[in-house]
């Protein structure tokens, strides 16, 4: 571990003793960390450990209470992000600053906006967000909008609006969190890339595997304090996880084999059609599978290959265009939202504070959403506080939940890990049958996603059907009793985790691969492309 004494040699940036204060919390308690030139920074830290808060002091979004922060050896104050871009300093947001109904060239130039005789001149623009596009293998239509585009895209309009900006000094709070595996390893190589180039970068994730790639340092917080940095290279994972939790953490899940039993969700000939206007491809064309009490079944693929809308189809949330949806053999293809999660239904949104949360209520009220309308929270017309913050208190306990005011925080104000917890814990213990858990552990460091992990195997034991959609394939080699391969739209395999590599599985996500079909015409599996039948009663 270095001396934090050490010479100020090569820094750019040097955070001195910052501390920053919210109520009933201090997110950084005299926290000091340094960044040489031409290096990769990691910040390492649990959930709430104060890591994008220290960040946002550097970015000028907050202001700290105490401490000095130095830029290339020169005593700064930064007010805002313009006068952090003014010092070359550019930030890649956890929770994406996009305005949705702007293109994407509207989004990246905002701010920087090129003007004759009061119209907006964009052809320059446009050539150079070209240019960079296809420089760092960040494909993305520029003409396109920001609500009609996945949410991996939308990370990719981040980091090209840091790079139109020339940013010296890059900071990226957990920009892998909606990637998938293909595209991290593309951003490893672009990171590595801007370094070559002289530029300093400061890393926030919670993927041990991701700092050993690419991270030259890690600083650790834990709880607001700095614990130390390390030299990545002469650290273990299981050193770094134990320094951020403070405990050991086991980094594979354990279970035991499934047993599963009654089907619980039986999707039949599910399509949706493309939302452009004359546009034919199906996003979801004819797909059909069974999850079944007592496993969890994994749709793994590339993003953007129609998990958003299959699960945005079954939860309601999005639209259905012809197929059907059954729970517990009861018809729920026209059911609205809440007769679905009144009657089986449990939902982990992909996008938490777009679908999972309502920002501006405080955490207690967000816990009981799909409930506060039931006796035990309510009566008549009048809501029963007392009740709803009692199990609100609750689920703050079992789930470790770290908000400054307890059951009364702002949910905005709250990290994004912690949101996540918010709703894993919501939908984990209200009363369910099949539980959708799309993403269930971005965001979470090491600590949260193995307690996850072992609730959603604790769920599967105790009888629940789980269809679980993850970017992540450690992830779904963890939980997965059967994998369902999504391309195009398309089901193209059915896995055993056990019998498949990594590698295989990577090659059935991009369609370089397809399993044999088993039987022809009518003993064909509905709406599966070359894929064995599994999963029957």
């Amino acid at each position: 571990m270095e001396n934090i004494s050490e010479t100020k040699d090569n820094y750019v940036v040097e955070m001195l003793n910052i501390t920053k204060i919210f109520p009933g919390i201090i997110a950084n308690d005299d926290v000091t960390i340094r960044l040489r030139k031409g290096e990769i920074l990691a910040l390492l830290g649990e959930n709430g450990a104060g890591k994008s808060t220290l960040m946002s002091v550097l970015f000028g979004l907050y202001q700290p209470e105490k401490g000095v922060i130095k830029v290339r050896g020169k005593e700064v104050k930064i007010n805002g992000p313009l006068d952090a871009n003014a010092l070359g300093i550019g930030m890649v947001h956890q929770h994406f600053k996009l305005v949705e109904n702007f293109t994407v060239l509207q989004n990246i130039v905002l701010g920087l906006e090129t003007t004759k005789n009061g119209f907006l001149k964009m052809d320059d623009a446009r050539k150079k967000v070209l240019e960079l596009s296809e420089k760092y293998n960040l494909r993305i239509d520029p003409d396109s909008k920001i609500e009609d585009i996945t949410v991996g895209q939308q990370q990719r309009v981040e980091i090209l609006k840091m790079l139109y900006r020339d940013n010296e000094i890059m900071i990226f709070d957990e920009p892998t969190a909606v990637l998938t595996p293909q595209e991290i390893d593309e951003l490893m190589a672009i990171m590595k890339n801007l370094i070559k180039e002289g530029k300093s970068i400061l890393f926030i994730t919670h993927k041990l595997n991701e700092i050993k790639a690419v991270a030259d340092r890690c600083a650790v917080l834990r709880r607001g304090k700095y614990i130390g940095t390390i030299d990545v290279a002469d650290t273990s994972k299981e050193e770094m996880s134990e320094m951020m939790v403070g405990r050991k953490v086991e980094l594979t899940v354990e279970k035991k084999p499934a047993n599963p039993g009654k089907t619980i969700l039986e999707v039949e000939g599910l399509t949706v059609e493309a939302g452009l206007k004359g546009h034919k491809k199906h996003v979801v064309d004819n797909v059909s599978f069974k999850v079944r009490a007592g496993e969890i079944v994994c749709i793994a693929g590339i993003d953007g290959n129609g998990q958003t809308e299959l699960i945005s189809a079954i939860s309601g949330i999005g639209p259905m265009h012809s197929g059907h949806i059954s729970i517990n053999g009861e018809d729920m293809t026209h059911k609205s939202i809440r007769y679905k999660n009144t009657h089986g239904l449990s939902h982990i949104p992909e996008d938490r504070q777009k679908y999972g949360l309502v920002l501006d209520y405080d955490l207690a009220y967000n816990t009981v959403l799909q409930q506060y309308f039931e006796p035990q929270f309510s009566k008549g017309m009048f809501l029963n506080t007392d009740a709803i913050y009692s199990y609100s208190d609750e689920l703050i306990k079992n789930y470790d939940i770290r908000s400054g005011e307890g059951s009364a925080t702002l949910t905005r104000s709250m990290s994004g890990g912690n949101q996540q917890k918010v709703i894993v814990a919501r939908e984990n213990t209200r009363p369910h049958d099949i539980l959708l858990a799309v993403q269930p552990t971005r965001g979470l460091d090491v600590g949260a996603i193995e307690y996850i992990h072992k609730e959603l195997i604790k769920e599967r034991d105790g009888g629940k059907a789980i269809l679980l959609v993850s970017l992540e394939l450690d992830e779904v080699r963890n939980l997965a009793d059967r994998i369902l391969v999504i391309y195009e739209g398309k089901i193209v395999a059915e896995l055993d985790p056990d019998k498949v590599s990594n590698q295989d599985i990577g090659l059935y996500m991009s369609g370089s691969k397809h399993q044999d079909v088993i039987g022809e015409g009518e003993d064909a599996p509905s709406g599966v492309m070359a894929v064995k039948k599994g999963g029957e009663d």
